[in-house]
């Protein structure tokens, strides 16, 4: 059991590795709707959570079951008078799960950013800035194709 867990967080952290500090699980738009919304409380209702994220109990359920599986979400059932509800709450593994994932995308925003300020200004309308069409006639071409 100890070894298992051990290999899963190791497979875990080479494929953050590989995806730039992504997290696999949390890649999913939906799942990740649910942890963000998740880490703005404590315990939620599952109907809350299926109402806010707008799915429906099976899409939620089945979401839900792998964040729970991943240790990200855990799940307490239980009454209200005599009707069964199900809460919901972000794990402190899920909590740092999402946030070493927002902090991968910054980086991967920044990386962008900083890239571009790099290259410069240099598409199509900076290249022919200056450049008066057709100016290589001049030179014996044309703009045209010779057919």
């Amino acid at each position: 059991m100890v070894i298992d867990r051990l290999w899963e967080t190791a497979v875990q952290a080479q494929l953050m590795t590989a995806t730039g500090g992504l997290d696999q699980i949390l890649l999913d738009p939906t799942r990740l709707s649910i942890v963000a919304l998740l880490a703005s409380t404590e315990w939620a209702e599952f109907s809350w959570v299926r109402d806010s994220v707008e799915l429906s109990d099976s899409a939620l359920s089945k979401q839900v079951t792998k964040l729970a599986a991943a240790e990200y979400v855990e799940v307490e059932k239980g009454y209200v008078g005599k009707r069964p509800r199900t809460w919901l709450n972000l794990t402190d593994a899920g909590r740092a799960a999402l946030g070493a994932h927002v902090a991968a995308m910054q980086d991967i925003v920044e990386q962008a950013a900083r890239r571009a300020e790099e290259h410069g200004p240099g598409g199509p309308a900076e290249r022919d800035k200056g450049r008066r069409r057709g100016a290589h006639r001049e030179s014996g071409r044309s703009d045209s194709p010779q057919w």
